[in-house]
């Protein structure tokens, strides 16, 4: 008779946030696993803050790979982290866990996945612009090392808390040129060259909580959340006449594509991705926003 060989289970890999159950991600990497012809499954996890290092050990503990996480877990995830990649260390922040020989080590992949997609994506340079971060969690924790990286003539970090801010710039002081002041001085700055919302306020529907003068006519507006339909952001900024504004799926696409390489090994090909996202997307998806 024939030997039965048996078929090796899948591994398993997650998001982990609060919400979460609006995430594309477990299409995406279901869509990489089918290119690069890797056997694993994608799930949902949904925890409160409270709950987040239960959820990612129990996870772990249960034969999971690896991890994404979203907010509002990154900075929890930096702490929970056994090891961290040079990038993670940097930012303070995590959106990538790896379960490895029982430990776990932390990545950070936003801002490689930011730039990508401004840049080779939205084809929008950022050398010698004036650029706007709005927030100081961990979304823009992830992003302000890459975009110093990309030798912006000038990078402020606006918050609502101020201290926040300019210990965030301070982080990175010796990076580039970069400023750390609450959203009241926002009032009277000329506008920027590329504007973008790491706060959470989308996630919520709140109308964004600042000067609608960072904006000017050449302005591009970027959205780190993203959405079915216009964010409240992306709205907020074409009612105020920024030349572009969209959404961040192709960020979410470009990070994890690097979550992809660090967990297997192998880097998928983003391009047909982020053209079955657009054929699937409505008219306010980023992909078709010029």
């Amino acid at each position: 008779m024939p030997t039965m060989v048996a078929k090796r289970s899948a591994d398993r890999y997650g998001v982990v946030g609060h919400p979460v159950g609006h995430s594309r991600s477990p299409l995406i990497h279901k869509l990489f696993a089918e290119q690069t012809e890797q056997n694993l499954t994608y799930e949902l996890i949904d925890a409160e803050p409270e709950h987040f290092e239960t959820a990612v050990r129990g996870f772990m503990a249960a034969g999971g790979k690896g991890l994404n996480v979203t907010v509002p877990h990154k900075e929890a995830a930096f702490r929970l982290a056994d090891d961290l990649a040079p990038e993670a260390q940097e930012a303070r922040a995590v959106n990538t866990l790896a379960f490895v020989a029982g430990a776990i080590r932390g990545h950070n992949t936003d801002g490689i996945g930011l730039v990508r997609d401004v840049q080779t994506n939205q084809k929008q340079a950022i050398d010698g612009r004036r650029v706007l971060i709005l927030g100081a969690g961990g979304a823009a924790r992830g992003i302000v090392g890459p975009l110093l990286a990309a030798r912006p003539a000038e990078l402020v970090i606006a918050n609502r808390t101020v201290e926040r801010a300019t210990e965030l710039a301070a982080q990175f002081a010796e990076r580039g040129p970069v400023a750390g002041i609450g959203f009241a001085e926002l009032e009277g700055l000329p506008p920027f060259d590329l504007v973008f919302n790491a706060t959470s306020a989308g996630l919520r529907g709140e109308v964004p909580p600042f000067t609608p003068g960072v904006i000017g006519p050449e302005t591009f507006c970027y959205d780190l959340v993203y959405s079915v339909e216009d964010t409240p952001f992306v709205a907020w900024a074409r009612q105020h006449g920024a030349r572009r504004a969209v959404q961040g799926w192709g960020m979410l696409v470009e990070q994890a594509a690097e979550s992809f390489f660090i967990w297997r090994g192998v880097r998928p090909d983003t391009r047909p991705i982020l053209r079955q996202l657009e054929a699937a997307a409505p008219r306010a998806a980023p992909f078709i926003a010029s």
